[in-house]
């Protein structure tokens, strides 16, 4: 595997050698000192270039940058809509381990390029064209403070979905139940427990995309409450994950209504409950009985 050196090195020697590349920016894991390092960190790369016509073209000059695995161009796939406008970005994975997310920028975007994310920096600027940039922080990616508002949407969305899972569950329908119980309830909880973590950190840290650092904030129960909310394919066990989470979401969004001075809707709770309960109960020949 090259090491990061010989990655930096190379990117910049490309770069270098390019007269249409006027600028290199680094930015994601391996910018944010607050993140562990490790060999799985992208190279999130950045080539800010004269003009964009001549790369796109013919991508064949990619391939200086070594042997690849697999590649994904979001910008030509039919099953996902573009979202970078006049930008363009390479996802590649390489046969030693590397990988790097290279995206061309026009320089004309450049002003917007170095204030989007706090944990940008420069790896060469030819024509000494950008602005200063701050040292990174990733205290873009904080989690926020909800409103009264969001934090009562949020419980809402629990409640209100989950008796989508029950529905799913009686009909003996496994992937709609587990789709809505992993899709929509799961990231409810998972917010609740982000704000949880939030209040208990002033609102100072990153708990990661998908929440993966959660475990570090976490008390060794909650962890252990959520793991056992992943199930099997099993409907017993799906019931058993819809109950769990209800239980470790009814109380972090107690403790985060104490900690904000906002009001936890006991009634719904109380009444998506019994009526999660009441059809878990029913029999399966119910339905005779409409």
């Amino acid at each position: 595997m090259r090491t990061k050196q010989e990655m930096k090195k190379l990117i910049l020697k490309i770069a270098e050698k390019d007269e249409r590349i006027r600028a290199v920016g680094m930015n994601g894991s391996r910018t944010n000192p607050n993140v562990p390092k490790d060999m799985f960190q992208d190279f999130d790369i950045v080539y800010l270039v004269t003009e964009m016509d001549s790369f796109l073209r013919n991508h064949n000059w990619i391939e200086v940058f070594g042997e690849r695995i697999i590649m994904q161009t979001p910008e030509t796939m039919s099953m996902f809509s573009p979202t970078l406008g006049s930008r363009f970005s390479y996802l590649m994975q390489f046969t030693d381990g590397n990988r790097i997310d290279l995206t061309l920028i026009p320089l004309n975007e450049k002003d917007k390029y170095c204030i989007e994310d706090k944990l940008t920096i420069i790896l060469m600027d030819k024509d000494n064209c950008l602005r200063a940039i701050p040292s990174p922080t990733d205290e873009d990616y904080w989690v926020k403070r909800p409103s009264a508002e969001f934090y009562a949407d949020c419980c809402n969305e629990f409640w209100w979905v989950s008796t989508y899972v029950a529905k799913g569950l009686w009909r003996k329908e496994i992937l709609y139940a587990q789709e809505h119980l992993n899709n929509y309830v799961r990231p409810m909880l998972i917010k609740m427990l982000e704000w949880q973590v939030g209040i208990q950190t002033d609102f100072s840290i990153s708990i990661g995309k998908c929440g993966k650092y959660l475990e570090r904030f976490l008390s060794e129960k909650s962890w252990k409450e959520l793991l056992s909310t992943f199930s099997d394919g099993s409907y017993e066990n799906v019931w058993r994950a819809l109950f769990t989470m209800a239980n470790l979401f009814r109380s972090t969004a107690k403790d985060v209504a104490d900690s904000l001075n906002y009001e936890f809707p006991y009634e719904q709770d109380k009444y998506v409950t019994e009526y999660l309960k009441h059809i878990e109960g029913l029999s399966p020949n119910a339905n005779e009985i409409y």
